[in-house]
């Protein structure tokens, strides 16, 4: 079967080394099993992918579509017998298109080299993951990965206008377009994004890019004695029309352990610091607003930053969050979303369900948009703390779910959270799901048991 893959592609396309493979069997949910691959295939172009999914198919073998492995819920992990299918040496921007704002990229082009890119022209690329230095747009296509800009430009589905997806047996498609607004036929462009490499393989992107505002942006932090304050103040933010560019927010345990791992001089004693920023016209004078609001809401301190350099220090303090809780121990990264008015009492059920399992919850997350990113961290190996983490993760599924939420922001549901999905979708919701994974994966082969 592997001489016959093997003829089919590039020399060296095709690792059966153990060693070689092992570093691609599992992604950073180092919670979720991994199994023993047949093989990993690299890929550097759409061909690749059609030669591997022809085989992958006539052979009935399971396929683990990767790009850089920086998911949290095991979205990327090996199967058994499997194959992993990596597009990470897909790195080619085809192309920049100044005058219709768009970009024409390769799934394993890295999110920061696509803004290094397009920043001589005067654009950005706006969906920015914490990881986005070492995140490839494929993954964060294949998730719909937002990051701290999507409260005020949406996550990676409002900036992807067209894909080109291999599916399941080889066929190569092409969905939506250049233009901005394009209603011809089912929106499969909006299907696709999302899917966790469930539908089809993505080995191109047409995304949206944006005009560079106008002024640097002006950032604050505030800083509150009690938690429910701040999820007061975002609230008052966003009911104020104040359009934010980012709003995010840390919790003393996140304080705490980014304190530990490296110095950034933050409080260790706040309840929670609210970093938020402004880069519209009047940035100046819509933060001096919203810092009103954060002192109306029960800040005892808000800070302006001086300059871009102390804006960015106040950022890296917050793209910290998951290096400093991995190197405290092992974690187990949660990812649920509210209505924006029930912030508070998300941030307060958290609270209690770390207080009843005694584990320390480290909470990040866009605030501004109500998606938070509960951590749990306990002891490396310790398995008894490894089921209560799994347990209490659940807690707070269920509790994003009674408020109105979801279990999934923005990371995805891969292998961690799969189970979890009845908690949110009723019996006929789930099988219309299943009814789409059918009609396009109808042998079951693309990353089976992840998503739906």
């Amino acid at each position: 079967m592997l001489d016959e893959l093997r003829a089919a592609l590039p020399a060296g396309a095709v690792l059966t080394d153990p060693d070689l493979m092992a570093g691609y069997r599992a992604d950073e949910a180092k919670l979720a099993v991994s199994g023993a691959p047949l093989a990993v295939v690299t890929v550097g172009s759409t061909a690749d992918v059609v030669s591997t999914l022809r085989w992958a198919t006539a052979h009935r073998v399971p396929v683990v579509p990767r790009g850089a492995g920086t998911g949290v819920c095991g979205g990327a992990a090996a199967i058994d017998g499997g194959i992993v299918l990596s597009l990470a040496g897909m790195r080619r921007i085809r192309e920049i298109a100044v005058a219709d704002l768009t970009a024409v990229v390769e799934p394993g082009v890295i999110n920061a080299d696509l803004g290094r890119a397009v920043a001589g022209e005067g654009l950005f690329y706006p969906p920015d993951p914490s990881s986005f230095e070492i995140s490839t747009l494929g993954g964060n296509v294949a998730t719909n990965a937002g990051g701290l800009r999507c409260v005020k430009y949406g996550v990676t589905r409002d900036s992807v206008l067209g894909l080109e997806v291999v599916l399941a047996d080889g066929r190569v498609i092409q969905t939506g377009g250049r233009t901005v607004k394009n209603v011809a036929g089912y929106d499969l462009t909006g299907l696709f994004v999302g899917s966790e490499g469930t539908l089809g393989v993505i080995t191109a992107a047409i995304l949206r890019l944006r005009p560079k505002p106008p002024t640097e942006p002006v950032t604050f932090v505030a800083s509150f004695p009690k938690l429910p304050g701040a999820g007061a103040a975002v609230s008052a933010i966003i009911q104020a029309g104040l359009a934010p560019s980012l709003l995010e927010l840390i919790d003393n345990a996140s304080i705490n352990f980014i304190e530990d791992y490296r110095r950034m001089d933050l409080d260790r004693n706040a309840a929670a610091l609210l970093i938020g920023q402004s880069d519209s016209a009047r940035a100046a004078e819509d933060v001096a607003a919203m810092a009103r609001q954060c002192e109306a809401a029960g800040a005892d301190l808000v800070v302006v930053a001086s300059d871009a350099t102390e804006s960015e220090a106040l950022l890296e303090a917050r793209r910290l969050h998951h290096w400093a809780v991995t190197a405290a121990g092992d974690v187990l990264t949660d990812d649920v979303g509210v209505p924006r008015g029930r912030l508070a009492e998300l941030l307060t059920g958290i609270e209690r369900i770390g207080a009843e399992y005694g584990m320390p919850i480290a909470t990040v997350g866009h605030a501004g948009d109500g998606n938070l990113h509960p951590t749990f961290v306990f002891p490396h190996g310790d398995e008894a703390a490894r089921q209560t983490a799994l347990t209490a993760a659940g807690d707070v599924c269920r509790l994003a779910v009674e408020l109105g939420g979801t279990i999934a922001g923005e990371h995805g549901i891969g292998s961690m959270k799969r189970e979890w999905l009845a908690e949110q979708f009723d019996a006929d919701t789930y099988a219309a799901h299943r009814m789409v994974k059918q009609a396009f994966d109808p042998l079951g082969i693309l990353n089976p048991g992840r998503g739906i």
